[in-house]
């Protein structure tokens, strides 16, 4: 099939992700605007902006690849996302909160190479699991080995700096792609299991710096660290449950704009949604990261092309996951592990990494054997 002209990519694109995207990263800077308060509220918002119009336009970009030229570049994006989480474990990364995340860039930048190896995982899984096969057909055992050893290895970076948060959004977009891919139930089960696995011999050896450990912990029993997680959890439970239906308006919430709640502009800014746009805008937040899952899984079952299916499925499963963990925190559903919420929380290297899964799935329904 030939390929479509770049004029014909861009108006056959369904617009409707980027729409939703973009309009989670505006409201997202009202959100850390208000979390910050002030002049630094207003540098942060900026600079929120400044990341939206940067991942934008390389999502935009993506959706002018084609999909084979994404597939044969796809050994160099999984090898460039190991790179930087070696870099950032060498004496230039950086410690920021107990983890060794961090490369400090010119001019102010930063960069956390654990947000760009989701996108060479993703696209490293769909060219093991897809290439060369029978799209009909599950994939042979030591393709599913070779995906799982693949995932291995930026897993156990990111431990060793270390992010569990992280970590465990690429376990779950693993297993979620694996089993897209066709592999026996019995690879689903084992991965999982061996997930937990890691996650309690992290605990034990232990791998976690004590502040991770304390979060975990305090999760189950808040009194461990009364001072600490503790007592910023509860403060962002009051937050979220003081807004009512529709909130306390923008700017105005008690407990955001008293400061209670520490990183609420990075890890919590749920928690300024539920208090100052109340249950009707922290549900409309909500259904929009929704769409933007439920669109890329629909994506995924229109596309004919197996990697292209697989890379959908990939960019599906890491932001469901990372939106479950990060609302679920924030209502106290689930442990902290610092991770962001997509689109909304500042911070450049989520921007970018979750614009270009956008793009990523844009560039997949474009490909050369979807069906419309």
């Amino acid at each position: 099939m030939p390929s479509r002209g770049l004029g014909e990519r861009y108006a056959r694109t369904e617009w409707g992700l980027f729409v939703a995207a973009l309009g989670l990263s505006l409201v997202g800077a009202l959100l850390v605007w208000s979390a910050t308060r002030g002049d630094v509220g207003a540098a942060l918002a900026v600079r929120h902006l400044v990341n939206t119009a940067v991942g934008l336009t390389l999502a935009l970009v993506l959706v002018a690849v084609d999909v084979r030229w994404l597939r044969a570049a796809a050994p160099w994006i999984y090898l460039a996302g190991l790179a930087g989480l070696v870099l950032v474990l060498s004496p230039v990364g950086q410690t920021v909160n107990g983890s060794r995340s961090w490369l400090f860039l010119p001019g102010g930048f930063s960069l956390q190479p654990a947000e760009l190896a989701k996108i060479g995982l993703v696209i490293g899984l769909a060219m093991i699991l897809a290439e060369g096969r029978d799209p009909y057909r599950p994939p042979l055992w030591r393709d599913v080995l070779t995906a799982w050893l693949l995932a291995g290895v930026p897993v156990g970076l990111i431990l060793l700096q270390p992010d569990l948060g992280s970590a465990l959004v690429l376990g779950m977009l693993t297993v979620a792609v694996v089993a897209a891919s066709g592999a026996s139930m019995w690879w689903t089960l084992a991965a999982l299991g061996g997930t937990f696995v890691a996650v309690a011999a992290a605990l034990v050896v232990p791998l976690l710096d004590p502040y991770q450990v304390d979060r975990l912990l305090a999760f189950r029993d808040p009194s461990l660290d009364p001072q600490g997680i503790g007592y910023q959890t509860r403060q962002v439970r009051l937050a979220v449950g003081s807004g009512g239906w529709t909130g306390t308006g923008l700017g105005q919430g008690p407990q955001t704009q008293g400061g209670f709640v520490p990183f609420q502009h990075t890890d919590f800014i749920f928690s300024v949604a539920g208090e100052e746009l109340g249950y009707v805008g922290a549900l409309g937040l909500l259904l929009l990261l929704g769409f933007l899952v439920v669109r890329a899984l629909v994506v995924a079952l229109r596309c004919e092309d197996p990697f292209g299916r697989l890379v959908a499925v990939g960019v599906g499963a890491w932001l469901a996951f990372q939106i479950f963990e990060n609302v679920g925190m924030n209502l106290g559903l689930m442990p902290v592990t610092g991770l962001p919420l997509p689109f909304l929380s500042y911070g450049g290297s989520s921007m970018l990494a979750c614009w270009l899964a956008v793009g990523l799935v844009a560039c997949a329904e474009r490909g050369p054997a979807s069906r419309r």
